[in-house]
């Protein structure tokens, strides 16, 4: 169980409630504290005039609000705000959001009933996910769309995603025994009102990157040692003189791949061995592609732009983010914009443009392997068959390639792209969703690229029949990866292929990991 409320979560914790199903328990001190959070709002807010509880919203707020109409507002709020669009997120995405949410609200400065926090942690732990839009807010007074739509189902309305089936809420609820939230005094505010969606997308796409990036050396390792590159380009003395942590960590990673490979070769014992230079031109590159030869350097940023993006979301992710802040500890209330987004989608921005160097990485490579007059080594298109009657990996070559081009274009920044809406109220935004969605598009298909070279560097082990010779990583990586996908000669289609080999590297940590 993971306790939420009384420390830190972190992205460990929170990839084990959202990957691993974990079970959220409440802390009991955090609890208490929402608790006297919740009756000093009540007290405090009696004749005042206090934003979001008795005054409209947004451009609205200078009407104030009639006594007797106080609850039916928040519901207002609820109900107005759920008018999402496009498809809906996927349960994992919208779990994300719901323990986002959660843990601001357990930080004991919203001013909510105990109520809510409950009801979500129950939904969580029963995989009882709301239908959220992925169109909506644009990041400014937090997510307002798509927790409005969360917002709709903690009221017992709208419909919800249980055991794979769209239904309407009413009845799961009826059918699991849940009471649906009644309004005390903000917490149609207090729901609506953060960046939930945009953290709780943003932190599964950090975990997801950084899954990539393992995923990127250990087929970069991959790559260089079935074409029996030179070891030197990721040596420690190499990287060691240039001074970014990132990179260094990439060649620590590719050493230890490739661990007693039989098949990536030292240039002391090649090329400055006077016995093997007597010739004048050479048949083996001196030096190696840059999509070989350059892994650490490529690769070094994104694993910085990883690092970065983590600490951000995590602090986002354990910080209040709603308005107005209510702070029972200063016997005040504090009216601003801790809902604007754009630490989170600045990062979102950093990191798809990190993600689309890698998946172009992968493709560079992924053309080297299919491409005999620059490998010298393979087959056109790794093709085990009949040259000119078989066609082998070159169908999916234009997927990839197709692939990496939308990337490319999907890495056009949100953070700068801020239209002003709400009647000029919110007259600057971050688009923090959009960029947080848009990144996991970009997550996702570097995941599908990646997928193609493994399949093609599959072809090429089985064409050399050199798996006596690779490093024990690669060989166990090679022996799993064709349980999923086996030696093909004969043209198949490779669809379904490709798709079982995608969940396989989403759904597995590479041997080296990220943290190590």
């Amino acid at each position: 169980m993971i306790s939420v409320g009384q420390n830190v979560l972190s992205l460990a914790d929170f990839s084990d409630i959202v990957f691993k199903n974990k079970t959220v328990t409440l802390s009991q001190a955090a609890l208490n504290k929402v608790n006297v959070n919740f009756q000093f709002l009540r007290q405090f807010s009696a004749n005042k005039l206090i934003y979001g509880i008795n005054t409209g919203f947004g451009p609205m707020a200078q009407y104030k609000v009639s006594e007797e109409n106080l609850l039916q507002l928040q519901y207002n709020l609820i109900r107005s705000h759920s008018s999402g669009n496009g498809a809906y997120l996927t349960p994992l995405l919208t779990k994300a959001l719901m323990v986002a949410r959660l843990n601001s609200m357990m930080q004991a400065y919203s001013g909510v009933h105990a109520d809510v926090v409950e009801l979500l942690s129950t939904l969580i732990n029963k995989d009882v996910t709301p239908c959220i839009y992925e169109h909506g807010g644009v990041g400014a007074s937090g997510d307002l769309v798509q927790l409005a739509h969360l917002g709709l189902v903690l009221i017992g309305e709208g419909e919800v995603i249980y055991e794979d089936k769209v239904q309407p809420t009413a009845e799961v609820f009826e059918r699991l025994n849940i009471k649906p939230l009644s309004i005390h005094i903000r917490e149609g505010l207090a729901i609506i009102n953060g960046t939930s969606a945009m953290t709780g997308i943003g932190m599964v796409n950090v975990i997801q990157a950084q899954k990539l990036l393992g995923w990127g050396a250990m087929l970069s390792a991959l790559t260089n040692e079935v074409v029996e590159a030179y070891d030197d380009h990721y040596s420690h003395e190499l990287n060691i003189v240039k001074h970014h942590k990132g990179q260094n960590k990439v060649a620590a990673m590719l050493r230890d791949i490739l661990k007693d490979s039989k098949m990536i070769r030292s240039r002391s014992e090649h090329l400055y061995h006077p016995d093997n230079i007597d010739q004048e031109v050479f048949e083996d590159k001196v030096q190696e592609y840059y999509s070989l030869r350059c892994v650490t350097q490529v690769l070094g940023p994104v694993y910085d732009t990883i690092v970065h993006a983590e600490r951000v979301l995590v602090d986002e992710l354990n910080s209040v983010n709603d308005n107005p802040v209510i702070d029972h500890e200063n016997h005040n209330i504090f009216h601003g914009g801790n809902f604007h987004g754009d630490y989170v989608s600045l990062e979102m921005d950093k990191l798809k443009i990190a993600i689309t160097k890698l998946s172009m990485l992968s493709e560079r490579q992924l053309n080297y392997l299919m491409n005999e007059k620059l490998n010298k080594k393979f087959p056109p298109f790794l093709n085990l068959g009949v040259l000119g009657l078989n066609f082998g990996m070159q169908g999916m070559q234009f997927t990839a390639t197709s692939t990496v081009a939308e990337n490319q274009t999907l890495s056009f920044p949100m953070y700068v792209h801020s239209i002003p809406n709400n009647n000029d109220n919110q007259d600057i935004v971050s688009m923090g969703c959009n960029a947080a969605l848009m990144t996991g598009r970009v997550v996702d298909n570097a995941f599908a690229v990646l997928s193609i070279q493994l399949m093609t560097l599959l072809q090429a082990i089985d064409y050399l029949n050199c798996q006596d010779k690779l490093a024990p990583h690669t060989l166990a990586l090679y022996n799993k990866a064709r349980e999923i996908f086996p030696k093909f000669i004969e043209d198949q289609p490779k669809y379904k292929d490709l798709e079982n080999v995608k969940v396989f590297l989403e759904a597995t940590d590479p041997s080296v990991s990220f943290n190590s």
